[in-house]
């Protein structure tokens, strides 16, 4: 790395580093991808991997979606730490609900960011445009030493925004389809020529979920998306990077025997109990992105009037068939770590096979094609954590996402 000595981030110290570290967030790998594709045979790279470097199991923030856990694993730390805690969220300066993708939220510093500060030559290429702005908190473009660009918009980079002019031009490959396979592999595809070409001490590849909504682990199109990731991972190790390859949270199938969404509607059910519209049902996996999952899953936060009896709602809550925890903001905030002014008085989580939604006649689902899949709470969890260097590594519950950048560095240190 081109700084002289550690760098302190959020109360954690980043070794200086001899080679590049890299760290891949596959978005919604549920680890059980990964095993299906390499009992086919077609990741012969993260089987090498797995067997001759450090294989374990971590866990990502709750809740599981793709900015709580994307921003925690830029910062090192949990969402009471750097307060993205959803992809949405009622912002308690205004009251009108929004999205979370706006740098005003962000309460921490970026790994990235500060090794850019101490001279380190920085590039992240995400998927999915939202997530640009709060990854590249506190990086400048007005000198070469950082990229920060989505696939989704690769077309329009520019040298002062981005780092990059025109990504797409300058990758040979056209801006792909926001929902699609390629939009992930230009990730992967642009991280291999900065890797080559452009070197970076630290970089931070981040895809989108598309496929694993869609598909299930043995599925040909999840195993052909997986094989394909398989070939840019060789070409990475194969240039001496430390890499850790983690997600942002699994993937659970969601849906009833007929295909049709398994859904608990809690804004039904608090108009029921309360009154129409006295309370406020919020779900944070809401995004523009509604051919994904239609904005239902497993994780919700409810505010209820003054004066509500928020036990009797958590009682009646947790008697809900498919709900299997429901906790007051206090214990949200102790369990999960969140941040207390941005979720509300009532915190709840479905199970496996279920998910959260607010009123039936809010939720376009007409995007579905196929049956729902999806994440958010406690079941998808589980995420692979994977070094290609030899490490001593805790496992899950100790082991996060979250560590992903440290672990990276502390390889490349070694």
């Amino acid at each position: 790395m081109t700084i002289s000595a550690p760098v302190t981030v959020n109360d954690r110290v980043y070794p200086v580093t001899k080679v590049p570290a890299i760290a891949i967030c596959l978005d919604g790998c549920e680890p059980a991808y990964l095993d299906a594709a390499i009992a086919d045979g077609l990741m012969p790279t993260l089987k090498r991997i797995r067997e001759t470097g450090t294989d374990r199991l971590a866990h990502s923030v709750i809740p599981s979606f793709t900015n709580p856990n994307n921003l925690s694993i830029a910062t090192g730390r949990p969402p009471s730490v750097h307060g993205i805690c959803g992809n949405y969220l009622i912002d308690p300066d205004t009251g009108e609900e929004v999205m979370m993708n706006d740098v005003k939220f962000l309460r921490a510093p970026t790994v990235f960011g500060q090794v850019f500060e101490a001279g380190a030559r920085v590039a992240i290429v995400t998927a999915k445009d939202k997530l640009r702005a709060l990854l590249g908190a506190g990086l400048r473009f007005d000198e070469d030493r950082a990229k920060c660009f989505s696939a989704e918009r690769s077309d329009t980079t520019t040298q002062a925004e981005h780092g990059q002019e025109n990504a797409s031009q300058w990758l040979g490959m056209a801006k792909p389809d926001v929902y699609s396979a390629e939009l992930s592999e230009f990730v992967f595809a642009a991280g291999v020529k900065l890797l080559a070409e452009w070197k970076p001490d630290l970089m931070y590849l981040t895809t989108t979920d598309y496929i694993q909504h869609k598909f299930a682990p043995e599925d040909a199109e999840a195993k052909a998306f997986y094989a394909m990731f398989d070939g840019y991972l060789r070409d990475l190790d194969a240039m001496g990077a430390a890499i850790v390859v983690t997600a942002d949270h699994g993937m659970k199938p969601k849906h009833l025997a007929d295909g049709s969404p398994a859904v608990v509607y809690v804004q039904d059910l608090m108009d029921n109990w309360l009154g129409k519209d006295k309370a406020r049902v919020i779900l944070p996996i809401t995004d523009p992105y509604v051919v994904h999952h239609g904005a239902l899953g497993s994780f919700a936060t409810a505010y209820v009037p003054e004066g509500t009896d928020v036990a009797e709602i958590i009682a009646k809550l947790s008697a809900t068939d498919g709900i299997i925890e429901v906790v007051d903001r206090a214990e949200a905030v102790r369990r999960y770590d969140l941040p207390a002014d941005r979720i509300g008085d009532i915190v709840m989580i479905s199970g496996e096979n279920m998910t959260l939604g607010t009123s039936a006649d809010r939720h376009d689902l007409a995007a579905l094609k196929e049956p729902l899949r999806s994440h958010g709470g406690l079941t998808e969890q589980e995420v692979p954590f994977i070094v290609n260097r030899v490490m001593d590594l805790p496992g899950q519950p100790e082991l996060r996402n979250f560590d992903a950048l440290f672990y990276a560095t502390t390889a490349a240190s070694l």
